[in-house]
């Protein structure tokens, strides 16, 4: 009797599961068993394996083989384990030392060639690896960049079964014949889901080293700018609202442009997101850049917050963590897709459950909402012709439920633009990078001011924080206090609104936030014009 093991790994949203790999032989009529609660396109892997490994000129043991993948309880699904199948048993038959194996983890599909094919999900399967304990990893050779980001991690990267024999027996490493030039390698097929790349509004262009559209091309919209400058700085959620043609969805385009590079610890998060859910570029190992979504308004509320057939896989909340998610036309969503954003919106992560289990998908990330004032976009318009009964814009303003909307920091009437504005009359405005600049620098002293604690940004402090520990100038809250007596503010409004003034006075170069700091963000938050000056580097 033959019998060897070694591992991989399973993913469960976006964690992994280190997966032991047995492979057993005995006499007896040949036969090939896979237990372990594998999914249709696992089981499947009982072919290709077979394939590949008489492929790669090893011979296949004519007796009967059974493979477990424990522990049995945890669903596995996909074609990662294939490499690991293969390993285990050539090592049951002695192909290969079994000792070799043992602490080895293998990530990859086969296929009926030999060929080793890249699979989503290798940055997360190997961040699990190195958590568990495991220093050496073998992953196809596409992806090993990916791999590599994982600190204290041995990464080995083969183009075809033969090759991981030929190294773990000692013997010459036989050369894969290369992809021709200016053919697409139909390997990097499995790094990516169909529809789901470049262009889509899920992913960056990495073509674009410029960062996108620049906020200079806005026309006017001076408060607006300067609300997209607060909203980067300090990551608070957005509302624009205004007829059409004012330039909303032009302005929430260019908010990836002015928010500040992702940290190392951020750029992992994102990337192993993005690798699970095939939008990571072939080439583009690490995301750098924060992530923009636009989902369409006939999105499900699945697809907002994640799900799918057995496992929950991310949607555009988790695909926009530590970036933009923003919803154009947001009164069309539908009211359960917008009410399944209230959890992510206050949590920072999203909890799924299903019948095959329950996911925890990362999803801390800055709203941005753009909507008409009714279905036609003229109410706000003096003389343009709005026929919207009153009952229909109530009811099409009620969409955005008054729970989600307590949870948008930032709320904007975006204006029409005039003429002079229009023909360049009243000057160009800031360029993104300018902006930028500014943001960089009220981020960092966020982080100084919160160096030891575990918040970032001050859209994460804690209410309690803000009234106890982070206090503004003496006097300074007296406009919000009339506030809420008049029931303009509730309890958790004035938390955000203390939150913006500490993104405000970070901006400003204050201290701590004082009374004009304060009645800036009650004009952002209320939308009530409380006669505040425009910012730096705008005019009133």
């Amino acid at each position: 009797m033959g019998f060897a093991r070694t591992c991989s790994v399973a993913l469960v949203g976006v964690e992994g599961v280190v997966v032991e790999v047995q492979a057993d032989l005995e006499p007896g009529v040949a036969a090939f068993t896979l237990v372990g609660l594998p999914d249709k396109s696992l089981s499947e892997s009982r072919d290709r394996v077979r394939a590949a490994v008489v492929n790669s000129g090893a011979e296949w043991p004519q007796k009967k083989l059974t493979v477990g993948l424990s522990p049995a309880s945890v669903p596995k699904s996909g074609s990662g384990f294939d490499l690991a199948v293969a390993a285990a048993v050539l090592g049951a038959a002695e192909r290969i030392d079994p000792r070799a194996i043992a602490d080895l983890v293998l990530i990859g599909e086969l296929g009926l060639d030999g060929r080793v094919r890249p699979v989503r999900g290798i940055l997360p399967a190997v961040l699990a690896a190195a958590d568990a304990g495991y220093r050496q990893v073998v992953v196809p050779e596409q992806t090993a960049g990916e791999a590599a980001l994982v600190p204290g991690v041995s990464v080995l990267g083969v183009r075809s079964l033969r090759q991981l024999i030929a190294v773990l027996t000692d013997e010459p490493v036989p050369e894969e014949e290369p992809t021709e030039a200016g053919r697409p390698d139909a390997m990097l097929a499995g790094l990516l889901v169909p529809g789901a790349g470049i262009g889509t509004g899920l992913a960056p262009d990495p073509k674009d080293p410029a960062g996108g559209p620049d906020l200079a091309d806005v026309a006017g919209q001076h408060r607006a700018r300067r609300a997209l400058e607060v909203a980067a700085a300090g990551s608070h959620h957005l509302l624009l609202s205004g007829p059409p043609g004012a330039g909303k969805t032009m302005l929430a385009e260019r908010l990836p442009g002015i928010l500040p590079p992702l940290t190392r610890q951020e750029s992992l998060e994102v990337t192993a997101v993005h690798s699970v859910a095939g939008i990571l570029p072939p080439g583009e190992p690490l995301v750098r850049r924060a992530p923009y979504c636009a989902p369409h308004h006939s999105a499900t509320m699945q697809s907002l917050v994640g799900g799918g057939n057995g496992l929950p896989r991310p949607g555009a909340v988790s695909l926009a963590h530590r970036g933009i998610l923003f919803l154009d036309e947001a009164p069309e969503f539908s009211g359960k897709a917008l009410d399944a954003l209230r959890q992510p919106l206050e949590s920072g992560h999203v909890v799924i459950a299903r019948a095959a289990g329950v996911v925890r998908l990362p999803a801390r990330f800055l709203l941005a909402l753009a909507a008409n004032p009714c279905p036609c976009g003229r109410h706000t318009l003096q003389g343009a012709g709005c026929e919207c009964p009153a009952a229909l814009v109530r009811r099409y303003q009620a969409r955005l439920s008054g729970p989600l909307l307590d949870r948008v920091d930032l709320r904007v009437e975006v204006e029409p633009v005039t003429r002079a504005d229009l023909l360049g009359q009243g000057g160009r405005g800031e360029t993104s990078a300018a902006v930028a600049a500014r943001v960089r620098e009220a981020r960092a002293r966020t982080a100084a001011r919160l160096a030891d604690t575990p918040w970032s940004v001050n859209s994460e402090i804690p209410g309690h924080e803000l009234r106890t520990r982070y206090l503004a100038a003496p006097g300074a809250l007296a406009a919000a206090e009339r506030d809420i007596e008049r029931g303009l503010l509730t309890a958790r409004g004035l938390d955000r609104v203390l939150r913006v003034a500490w993104t405000v006075a970070d901006l400003a170069g204050h201290d701590r936030p004082d009374s004009q700091d304060i009645a800036l963000a009650l004009e952002l938050r209320t939308g009530v014009t409380r006669g505040v000056p425009v910012g730096a580097g705008e005019r009133a």
